[in-house]
């Protein structure tokens, strides 16, 4: 038995998600406040009777249906918000017994097995008349108040900010698969059956099925002493040789040592404290009726780890066997706060699983254990040896029980460990209403969807470059190693507010660009393709398809009938071949049209027409490449015999025609050396350079497209726009 997938609506970020769960390990990916410690706080808010909600909870939208509810017209039941939370089942033959309380009918086929949660007014018209009489009784400030004070509560939304514990409560309801639909939402006019509320047991029943577990990112190791809230490995231990393991209360010899060592101790405190007792007796005490002071040692078996035994690491001999136990050792913080940490999650982790297994009376047949941010002090091969191997700290399963654990994190290491099938990815609805409202991609849907070569080569890519797609505001492909190495410089100088965003800037040439379109479409992240014209040569006969796939030799942009060998531009967008086509081509129309309304996610930029001007002529030119592209932009610059290391220099460029210098840096930029070009720039102190035209007009519109969906601020830029 193990939990299928979850909904929740109207709970913080989470407007109406569903998030479905990996039988084993599930992780949950996506950039800041995107809704991850969302979907799993709303577990400790439904599951756990010690964590009240707060009118927080509720979704951003949800205050204003509040503050507009009509205490006398309005349907208190119908249009207050509540918080839904729905956990759907798969339930084998040896769990059936467990949930016979929660199927539908005595027809019940094995479909998912379904409970609703809701948050909802324990009595709608009790709440209206208690705020009612809240809002009569307000203590309102006089004419000569300073208006510092406001009366509460202000609305209703103020109200239930003190007195939301008491107004709403956890109502429990059964689902029927059947009555839902694909995505298990309840059909129109579908009415759950209503098991009832905590009161009257039906929380029990949730118990009875599903324990959920966290291990917080906040986990308070030190490399000093202990102090405060920090805790170090001893105290964590001594917890869980506490709960879990064999006492010293079963072993005599153990016992009997320390009955020797208290009387032993007992003896050195009353001779150590005979003075000062025997000078407190001059003060009065104890007098004839006071009970008189002893000072005794009392060993609490329990205890001694955590107030006088310490863990100590011992160093390998040279040999690399560990030396004895009289050699040196360190104590617990002289480790590292990698190991502390690895170490303190594989104590937490199987504390909880020894913790499952000794439940009071039936033992839920499904463990859920939240891992957040596991990656905090590991470094990267330890980050991938957890996400590995973390599932074999357990012991086997026994039959009928089930251990899922969900990890959120931001590490990359972790994430492309796995394959695309346990990831879901969060990611905030585009909408321009939905500024607070969070999105969930399910990765196995894709993974399942695309062919095989494309998700090999993605899974591939991503596994060996280690990038931050999945954390990212946007994403800029880029043709090669100078648009890599350039691009971050352009920002800084030309567009800070970008410097805002959390860019991913993936180097994937224009061959394999349209090998990321499913996947971009698929998670609808922003993105920028910067790619070249790549012009070559017309095929000279009419087989023109023939003469595509075997590549003509490269050639200016000025070819007339020239073509494109760009595979980004041919076959996946714009879907054009000629260069002319291409350079005629409106800005509007390079943005990728998404599904539905309004502008795509995605634009391509690549060489377009400028002034390119030499001596007494400007003519209107593209570049094939970036580099012909900056040569041509700035001439005047790139021929200075200052610029000799950049390598766009042409000997005794002043003699010649814009036409045959034009022509001269065609033949440079072939055999240029494009890593040596890029370096040089950024080595180059002088900022008059200008960056080609096609890749300012693409991040302009990548500006505009990030402060539209607030993910950066709303200030625009310096420099040339």
């Amino acid at each position: 038995m193990h939990i299928k997938s979850f909904r929740v609506q109207n709970f913080r970020r989470l407007k109406n998600v569903r998030v479905d769960l990996d039988k084993q390990t599930t992780i949950f990916v996506g950039a800041n406040n995107s809704g991850k410690t969302s979907a799993t706080h709303v577990f400790q808010r439904f599951l756990d009777p010690k964590v009240r909600f707060q009118i927080y909870d509720f979704t951003a939208d949800c205050w204003d249906v509040f503050n507009k509810f009509d205490p006398v017209a309005g349907d208190a039941e119908v249009d207050l918000p509540k918080i839904y939370f729905d956990l759907w089942f798969e339930v084998d033959d040896e769990n059936m017994h467990r949930v016979l309380d929660l199927l539908p009918g005595l027809d019940w086929n094995g479909e998912p097995v379904g409970l609703r949660m809701v948050y909802a007014p324990r009595d709608p018209s009790s709440l209206v008349a208690n705020y009612q009489k809240s809002r009569k009784d307000r203590k309102v400030p006089n004419e000569n108040s300073d208006g510092a004070y406001k009366p509460w509560p202000l609305d209703l939304t103020d109200y239930l900010t003190k007195r939301l514990t008491s107004e709403y409560e956890i109502k429990y309801y059964v689902l029927d698969a059947r009555q839902c639909d694909a995505d298990l939402i309840p059909k129109p006019g579908y009415d759950p059956f209503y098991l009832g509320t905590n009161a009257s047991g039906a929380g029990a029943m949730v118990s009875a099925l599903i324990k959920v577990d966290f291990l917080n990112a906040q986990r308070h190791l030190t490399d000093a002493e202990s102090h405060g809230r920090a805790e170090d490995l001893s105290r964590r231990l001594s917890r869980y040789y506490q709960r879990n393991l064999e006492k010293f209360e079963t072993d005599l010899d153990a016992l009997s040592a320390i009955a020797n060592s208290e009387s032993a101790l007992n003896e050195h405190f009353a001779q150590a404290f005979d003075s000062i007792l025997k000078s407190i007796e001059h003060l009065g005490y104890p007098g004839a009726t006071n009970a008189g002071l002893v000072v005794k040692a009392s060993f609490n078996v329990q205890n001694m780890l955590s107030t006088s035994a310490r863990v100590h690491y011992m160093l390998p001999a040279v040999n690399g066997a560990l030396l004895s136990e009289s050699s040196q050792v360190l104590p617990d913080q002289y480790n590292g706060l990698g190991f502390k940490n690895l170490i303190y999650m594989a104590v937490e982790i199987l504390d909880f699983h020894h913790a499952w297994e000794d439940v009071e009376g039936q033992r839920p047949p499904v463990h859920l254990i939240m891992i957040e941010e596991p990656e905090a002090h590991l470094h990267a091969q330890l980050q991938q040896v957890f996400i590995r191997r973390v599932f074999e700290l357990l012991p086997e399963a026994k039959p009928g029980f089930n251990t899922q654990m969900v990890v959120t994190t931001h590490s990359s290491h972790i994430l492309y460990e796995s394959s695309f099938q346990p990831i879901r990815y969060f990611c905030r609805d585009k909408g321009a209403q939905a500024v607070h409202h969070s999105e969930v991609k399910n990765l196995s849907v894709f993974y399942n969807g695309e062919e095989e070569a494309t998700r090999n080569f993605l899974q591939q890519y991503l596994k060996l470059t280690h990038c931050d797609l999945f954390f990212a505001d946007a994403a800029v492909l880029v043709e090669g190693n100078v648009e890599r190495l350039l691009l971050p410089l352009i920002i800084e100088r030309k567009f800070p507010a970008l410097k805002a965003c959390h860019l991913t800037i993936l180097e994937v040439g224009g061959a394999f660009a349209h090998k990321f379109q499913e996947l971009l479409d698929f998670l609808e992240i922003t993105t920028l393709a910067i790619t070249d014209l790549d012009s070559v040569e017309p095929p000279e006969d009419k087989g023109m398809e023939t003469k595509e796939s075997e590549g003509g030799h490269a050639c200016k942009t000025t070819v007339p009938r020239a073509i494109t060998s760009n595979e980004t531009l041919k076959h996946w967008f714009p879907k054009l071949t000629t260069i002319e086509e291409l350079l005629d081509l409106p800005d509007s129309e390079k943005v990728v049209k998404g599904a539905g309304e309004g502008d795509g996610n995605i634009r391509v930029a690549y060489q377009t027409r400028r002034s390119a001007e030499w001596g007494t002529r400007a003519v209107e030119l593209a570049g094939r490449t970036l580099e012909e592209a900056f040569a041509l932009e700035n001439l005047s610059w790139t021929q200075e015999p200052s610029r000799k290391a950049i390598g766009l220099s042409i000997p005794k460029s002043s003699q010649l025609t814009l036409e045959e210098l034009h022509d001269a840096l065609f033949k440079r930029v072939r055999n240029l050396d494009k890593t040596r070009f890029a370096l040089g720039l950024i080595a180059e102190q002088d900022a008059a350079w200008k960056p080609p035209r096609y890749i300012m007009d693409g991040l302009i519109w990548l500006r505009e497209r990030l402060l539209s969906q607030s993910a950066g601020p709303s200030a625009g830029d310096g420099g040339e726009v």
